[in-house]
């Protein structure tokens, strides 16, 4: 059998999804127009079925309130959603989420934010603390309410997403109008699991955001975990749970993030075994206590919660990640190209190794 005649032509491989991200460390504001430029050089890492973003530092008026986005069918959905965060919740403010009419995005969601507080007298999960009454508020309405997902919770920050080109989800959002001091972008190629508005990344609880390259092999097991510690898992791709094991890992049991990080992707035995005494314990005691919260298959994620953003590889490598600094801003992508599209001339550039975080901390 004769070869194709373009057999040997250089073909680049994408290896999946793309990611960017890019933090200011001194929290000074960065335009939209930043990442959707990053995101346009990955053109060819999503086929249409996903795009989105997350952006920090966007509601300074309503800093102290939670913003709560979410995405109806219809406006049954919407009224249903309201409905319930009127009960738990003291609306300050309930709007449309400002968008434009762009030809690339057919038959849109409706798209709500609501700034919120929580009810002074609760109707109900009054024994919790304020962020885990919002996280179950979050998780009610999304497993109850036909139609309706919120898609993002946190304070001054929201997430932007929707089916299809990352630069087409900017647009419909008029991201070019915000200004944030942490963005993230995510272009996706769907592969195991449906391209829809509430699969597209970011995935989102409380302050917490993730993009994902890659595929969580463990999602069975992971949300089986989750669903003991009463998360939901209902937008149905994988990447949603490694949000709800953040919160969990981090917020709730008081792991740090570079120890959330050895949970997600915790070195090899045999590697475990040549640590120091008091490190290979430590290591051991969150393979055994939290083996069910490790992620297997290959990823690249990049994690922000508005103090700060963290990457992450599998612990072979599996998707590429590169992070760059410039200043006070740190840039992570799975190109380099789409750093130096938006910031050519760089200070340092370099891939961590595998399984190894790379942690940036705002400053102010």
């Amino acid at each position: 059998m004769k070869a194709p005649d373009n057999f040997w032509q250089f073909d680049k491989d994408i290896s999946g999804c793309g990611v960017f991200g890019v933090i200011d460390k001194k929290k000074q504001l960065i335009s939209g127009t930043m990442p959707i430029n990053a995101m346009c050089t990955m053109h060819d890492r999503g086929n249409g079925l996903g795009g989105g973003f997350a952006a920090y530092g966007i509601y300074p008026h309503h800093a102290d309130k939670y913003a709560f986005h979410v995405m109806c069918d219809d406006q049954n959905g919407l009224d249903g959603a309201e409905r319930i965060i009127k009960e738990f919740f003291d609306i300050a403010e309930s709007q449309p989420i400002p968008t434009r009419k762009t030809l690339a995005i057919k038959n849109p969601p409706i798209v709500w934010r609501f700034f919120v507080t929580p009810k002074d007298v609760r109707p109900r999960w009054e024994h919790l603390d304020e962020a885990d009454y919002v996280v179950s508020v979050v998780m009610h309405i999304n497993k109850t309410v036909g139609g309706a997902f919120v898609f993002s919770s946190g304070k001054n920050m929201g997430a932007f997403k929707g089916v299809g080109f990352p630069e087409d989800i900017a647009d419909f959002f008029r991201l070019d109008e915000y200004s944030a001091y942490i963005w993230t972008g995510h272009n996706r190629f769907p592969t195991n699991t449906p391209g829809w508005w509430g699969g597209a990344h970011p995935f989102t609880i409380l302050d917490w955001a993730i993009v994902h390259n890659g595929e969580i092999s463990s999602y069975g097991i992971n949300k089986r975990y989750l669903c003991q510690h009463d998360y939901e898992c209902t937008l149905m791709t994988d990447t949603e749970v490694v949000a709800y094991l953040l919160d969990l890992l981090i917020r709730k049991h008081g792991l740090s993030k570079r120890m959330a990080s050895r949970v997600f992707a915790p070195p090899f035995w045999d590697e475990i075994d040549r640590m120091p005494e008091e490190e290979r314990k430590a290591c051991e005691a969150l393979r055994m206590v939290y083996g069910s919260a490790m992620l297997n298959g290959p990823f690249a994620i990049l994690v922000t919660d508005g103090k700060s953003m963290m990457g992450l590889n599998d612990r072979v490598k599996l998707r590429p990640l590169i992070v760059a600094e410039k200043d006070d801003m740190v840039f992570m992508s799975s190109e380099e190209s789409s750093i130096r599209e938006v910031c050519p001339q760089l200070d340092r550039v370099w891939a961590p190794k595998a399984g190894e975080p790379v942690i940036v901390e705002v400053e102010a």
